[in-house]
């Protein structure tokens, strides 16, 4: 079997890729144009795993900084791998560390980022080597390098794993961007010899992974599409477009897909790394793309925010749970929603949990969310089969 198939090809058209397809993985399928939502450190925030079938989650990311930081890979390998040891029985995504190697200073010693959890992470140097980390957790250093970023992805155990790649800052110079690219490339081709040798070494390569090398080039033309022609010509199952959701506008991101586009594999998925907007994605996928990841969903949904619609691609509007107008509404969040929020609890129910600060609002609103977000992907995939998009 394949890993990628694609169900029904682009019409050929100028107006659009879009395209619906299947990929295959040792811990199930996933049906594309899909979303990933984030689970960083092994969970995804307040919901059971027993649960992802009912919501409509196929797939989830984690993150192979955060786990390698604590509980440790070893660790992670001992129980038989991620799924295992959270027992997250989907397909999972692999980030390889390259989102917490942008630095603001240009990679300068010391400098300090914001992980997409608001986390800061001190970047004591990038070098050819690879990059050296100070853990948030403990403050102790943490080298890693294309072979050591292989390395711990397939002790956690991920299906889909990311390329060890420099996610460069948003503002960086031509120059900078033009070496932190090529030093990319460089990177991506260690990953490939790398996992490579290392995949039916003992302990490792019980399940298939499949590498996505990973698009940079900032902000230029030039180097974005350099970069696009360099990795889809790669020996990697997949292709992920990185850099786009760091600063940019939302010209800057269409802009960039655009550039991209063109040079994007018809017989790999293609994966945009944290994109999370309903018109961002609907955008995205009539450029080629077929998976993406974002924290926004579950992240909303913890601090009270959840989305309501008013048709399948229409833009998210978002409601505030803590508005005190909700304190006597006796409808759910979105009339005709078939969550298990909306099915069972009021709007009023859920503005008291968050002003009582109550765990399960917590729950309640990401399992909103996150349905909302499979339904709008299902509807997705239901307008591109017909044609419509």
């Amino acid at each position: 079997m394949k890993f990628f198939e694609v169900k029904n090809p682009p019409a050929g058209g100028k107006k659009s890729k879009a395209r619906v397809g299947v990929i295959h993985t040792a811990h199930g399928d996933i049906h594309t144009p899909a979303f990933v939502p984030v689970a960083t450190k092994g969970t995804l925030k307040t919901i059971p795993p027993r649960e992802f079938q009912e919501i409509g989650v196929e797939v989830a990311f984690v993150n192979t900084f955060h786990l390698v930081a604590h509980p440790g890979a070893k660790v992670i390998q001992k129980f038989g791998g991620i799924h295992a040891y959270a027992k997250l029985g989907i397909p999972l995504m692999s980030d390889s560390a390259g989102f917490q190697v942008f630095s603001l200073g240009g990679g300068d010693s010391q400098k300090r980022i914001k992980t997409h959890e608001g986390e800061e992470v001190p970047v004591k140097k990038i070098s050819e080597e690879g990059v050296l980390f100070r853990a948030p957790r403990d403050g102790k250093e943490i080298l890693f390098t294309p072979e050591l970023s292989m390395k711990y992805q397939q002790q956690i155990g991920a299906d889909l794993i990311m390329a060890f790649d420099e996610c460069i800052y948003h503002g960086a110079d031509y120059q900078y961007t033009k070496q932190a690219t090529e030093r990319t490339h460089r990177w991506l081709q260690r990953c490939i010899k790398a996992q490579k040798k290392s995949a039916s070494a003992k302990g490792y390569g019980e399940a298939k992974q499949y590498l996505y090398g990973i698009i940079q080039g900032g902000t230029f033309k030039d180097l974005r599409q350099e970069s696009a022609k360099f990795v889809a010509e790669q020996a990697t199952p997949g292709v992920a477009i990185g850099g786009v959701a760091i600063g940019e506008t939302k010209k800057e991101i269409r802009e960039q897909l655009r550039w991209v586009a063109p040079y994007l594999p018809e017989d790999k998925p293609v994966h945009l790394l944290g994109i999370g907007q309903s018109d961002d994605i609907l955008d995205a996928v009539r450029y080629g793309v077929d998976t993406f990841d974002c924290v926004e969903p579950t992240r909303l949904a913890r601090n009270g925010i959840v989305y309501c619609s008013k048709s399948d691609f229409e833009q998210f509007a978002r409601v505030d749970l803590g508005a005190s107008k909700y304190l006597k509404e006796k409808g759910p969040i979105q009339k005709g929603c078939r969550c298990y929020t909306c099915q069972n609890f009021s709007l009023s129910f859920i503005h008291h949990l968050f002003k009582e600060r109550e765990l399960l609002g917590y729950y309640l609103a990401t399992w909103h969310n996150l349905y909302s977000f499979a339904e709008f992907f299902r509807n997705l995939r239901e307008q591109i089969a017909a044609g419509k998009i």
